[in-house]
């Protein structure tokens, strides 16, 4: 199951959403309002060379400076 990033428009807050059978959140799990919308997430995924080494990574580290989160809706900056 995946789950997704979304933003509410309405308080401006992030939050991260376990997708059940294609049911997407109706609503702000912090303010209640009806004006989310879903945001374009970083896929993570590891490239391994012929040896079996990792030789690149992607959403492994974050933009942010005010944690080690690998996405900012994880830790709210």
């Amino acid at each position: 199951m995946p789950i997704y990033e979304y933003h509410c428009k309405g308080c401006g807050q992030d939050f991260e959403y376990l997708v059940l059978g294609g049911s997407e959140p109706d609503q702000c799990p912090t303010c209640k309002a009806d004006t989310v919308c879903r945001l374009m997430s970083a896929c993570g995924f590891v490239s391994k060379g012929s040896g079996g080494q990792t030789v690149s990574t992607s959403a492994s580290s974050s933009s942010c400076t005010g944690c080690s989160a690998s996405s900012c809706a994880g830790c709210g900056h």
